[in-house]
């Protein structure tokens, strides 16, 4: 690994990754390949903006003349696939855009790279094309596919293209499948910087439904971390699941949030439960534990103060993001709920 492509990686996950590698490794480059919509923003990346390993490139994932010509002109040897829409809600309300680039961008990276001679592709996908569990249990790698959203469904989509060109073609594609990520720079619709930035301003708290969906919760640097030692050392064609081992229910979170921010919880507001709402997430991440010996180093605890203090010490960056275009969709998702 020399050369890394990260597309999407100006997003919260994509961009963490990248500031990830270059923290770690001296002798490599790193592109980062992004159409820069609602949610990607090279402030997160301000900090090696001119770093001299490090390049970007406004481009989309559906564009193959364009992605040839990142890949040829860069020498790219691994592709790191971030790009994605990823919020379930936004795919409730416009679909078609998903598909678009989910499905039919990760069709064209997986063309560019099988053409080009790619000598690792990575595919970052996520626990959401499991569906949803009971109250036991936890999704494995060989957990059957049922996805329950356009956007889940259009994830497991471009995960079974990337295994296809694995089988079909040799492509050298391992698929990552990872848990609930949190942390700094994350996008202000998620959860948690939702309520953060809403608890520190003394907004409303917009809880769906009861509060009780269960989600398995995952430091973004842990993420960072495991997606790192599967591209060096992940077995072609195979899946990894990457879990936090964090079980939280979504009402639980918020009340720690009120506690940390010494904020009341009459500041919850409950409202009406999204469709298809999937009641509970949780991730069996043995098999990467066993074959490349990853596992968190955070617990949610620390990892969520941590996060809440990163917000309160950046509020000119997040600022800016709540706003404008966002505030549109901030009213339309959860006005007459």
């Amino acid at each position: 690994m020399k050369n890394v492509l990260v597309t999407g990686g100006a997003g919260f996950i994509g961009s963490s990754f990248i500031r990830f590698l270059l923290a770690k490794y001296e002798g490599l480059t790193v592109v980062n390949y992004d159409l820069l919509t609602y949610a990607g923003n090279l402030e997160n990346l301000k900090e090696i903006a001119h770093d001299p390993r490090y390049r970007f490139v406004k481009g989309d994932i559906c564009d193959r003349a364009a992605v040839d010509a990142v890949l040829t002109s860069n020498e790219i040897d691994t592709i790191v696939h971030f790009a994605a829409e990823s919020h379930v809600d936004r795919s409730i309300l416009e679909a078609g855009v998903f598909v678009r680039t989910n499905v039919l961008g990760t069709q064209v990276m997986l063309d560019a790279a099988k053409d080009t001679g790619v000598e690792r592709f990575v595919h970052i996908s996520t626990d959401e094309v499991y569906g949803s569990l009971g109250t036991t249990g936890k999704f494995t790698e060989d957990t059957p596919l049922h996805p329950n959203s356009p956007y889940s469904a259009s994830k497991a989509g471009s995960d079974m293209l990337a295994l296809a060109y694995h089988h079909t073609f040799g492509l050298p594609v391992v698929v990552t499948r990872c848990s609930n990520n949190y942390g700094p720079y994350q996008f202000p619709e998620k959860l948690i910087p939702l309520m953060i930035i809403n608890a520190m301003n003394d907004k409303p708290l917009p809880v769906y439904g009861d509060g009780m969906n269960v989600r398995d919760w995952l430091h973004v640097e842990d993420h960072c971390s495991a997606i790192d030692i599967v591209a060096r050392e992940g077995r072609p064609g195979e899946v990894y699941n990457i879990g936090g081992n964090n079980e939280w229910r979504n009402i639980d979170i918020v009340k720690l949030i009120l506690e940390e921010l010494h904020k009341p919880e009459s500041l919850i507001t409950y409202v009406n439960d999204r469709p298809g709402h999937d009641k509970r997430y949780a991730m069996d991440a043995g098999k990467i534990l066993v074959e490349l010996g990853w596992k968190p180093a955070h617990t949610f605890e620390r990892g969520l103060h941590d996060t809440i203090a990163w917000y309160c010490e950046n509020t000119a960056l997040w600022s800016r993001v709540v706003s404008g275009a966002y505030q549109e969709y901030y009213r339309r998702q959860y006005e007459n709920r």
